[in-house]
């Protein structure tokens, strides 16, 4: 009997060292500081480790930027890391099970930052945002996360999360409430237009241009709302009006008269250079596949269900792909990206942010990965991440 008891203690004690050493490597993970190298980075601009951040994701490109607040409020470029896999195809998520990663405008808080992940270190994104519960889009848990496995997600190496982590985490202990995720299809230029001016989801990518346009003339997150089922960027309601819902109808709204002015001549300028593009033979790189709508996402989604089943199905998701698809209404001309902004612009009022309520691989088309949008369910409700 007492042998029993000494070694029902010693268990006890090696599960209680486990435990220990779990919550501490957890918290090591979550406290690393940026390396040096990134902190006369931020010093050579002007930007201090606390200062507010913001993100960009370009899925054809492979690439997450970090963009921090300089001493003047404009945001600078700090440095980019090559995506190390994400799931499906260009375009948007529509349904739970579709492999889709997002693309749009995502709002990032504190509570969404998960130090103790099954991935290293994550953050939620935010989907569903404002805009795709407005389109009855579903699915949880998308994540920027570690460990470079992907099924709906964007998932960096192990050292790539723990930086971007610490970015986040600096800025929230400095002060920042929230900061923007711009997840892109691809660099949004006329080039990159032209090249997909028949993509079927060519109408949604134009409206997320016109954030992306306003944050390459600012240099400042746009503020983000979102009416009548489409987002609207850095628009003030008129005297009395407000924004009552992203199925609502949008209030009368204007924008400062300087960003206005500054985006028309942008707009102009990138019109005529769509119009060269096309006039001259549009660009020589083909497109690469994009999800078409709700019915191949349901496919994909019924697809990834039988699998989990484990039903005998394709290695690779289903398509709907066909020689000739129908083509998309004629897209309006694409402005021509400008660097840096006009004078007008600097003198605008800066928007402040708000929710849009809300060796490394290359991206992969359709990535052989997990079924499930979501990391696998633990007890403990911080593993849900």
């Amino acid at each position: 009997m007492k042998r029993k008891l000494i070694s029902g203690l010693l268990i006890a004690a090696a599960l209680a060292l486990s435990g220990c050493t779990d919550a501490l490597d957890s918290a090591a993970k979550a406290e690393r500081p940026l390396p040096e190298r990134l902190v006369r980075v931020l010093k050579s601009k002007g930007m201090s480790k606390s200062s507010p951040i913001m993100i960009r994701i370009f899925k054809e490109e492979g690439k997450l930027e970090v963009w921090k607040q300089k001493d003047n409020g404009r945001y600078d470029f700090v440095t980019d890391y090559d995506i190390c896999k994400w799931s499906g195809q260009l375009g948007p998520k529509y349904i739970e099970g579709d492999r889709q990663a997002p693309e749009g405008f995502y709002t990032i808080r504190p509570y969404q930052m998960n130090p103790k992940s099954n991935y290293y270190l994550s953050f939620n994104i935010g989907f569903p945002n404002a805009y795709d519960r407005a389109h009855g889009r579903t699915g949880q848990h998308l994540m920027v996360h570690g460990a470079c496995s992907s099924s709906g997600c964007y998932s960096m190496t192990d050292e790539q999360v723990a930086e971007i982590f610490a970015f986040g985490r600096d800025a929230f202990r400095g002060g920042q409430k929230e900061f923007q995720v711009q997840a892109y299809p691809f660099r949004l230029t006329p080039a990159n237009m032209a090249r997909y001016k028949d993509d079927p989801n060519i109408g949604f990518w134009r409206m997320l241009k016109v954030g992306y346009d306003h944050f390459e003339l600012t240099k400042v997150p746009p503020k983000v709302d979102v009416c009548e089922g489409r987002y609207v960027f850095n628009q003030v309601p008129a005297e009395g009006q407000s924004f009552r819902g992203p199925s609502a109808a949008c209030p009368s709204m204007s924008e400062p008269e300087s960003l206005r002015l500054a985006y028309d001549a942008l707009k102009r300028d990138q019109d005529e250079a769509f119009t060269r593009l096309l006039s001259n033979g549009g660009a020589s790189t083909p497109p690469r596949p994009s999800i078409d709508g709700i019915k191949e996402a349901r496919l994909v989604a019924d697809w990834s269900k039988r699998r989990a089943r484990g039903e005998k199905v394709s290695r690779q998701p289903p398509s709907l792909d066909v020689p000739a698809r129908a083509p998309a209404p004629a897209a309006r001309p694409e402005p021509k990206q400008e660097e840096a902004a006009t004078e007008a612009v600097a003198a605008a009022e800066q928007p402040k942010q708000a929710p849009a309520e809300a060796a490394t691989p290359v991206p992969q088309e359709r990535p052989d990965q997990a079924t499930a949008d979501a990391e696998p369910k633990k007890k403990r409700w911080w593993n849900v991440f």
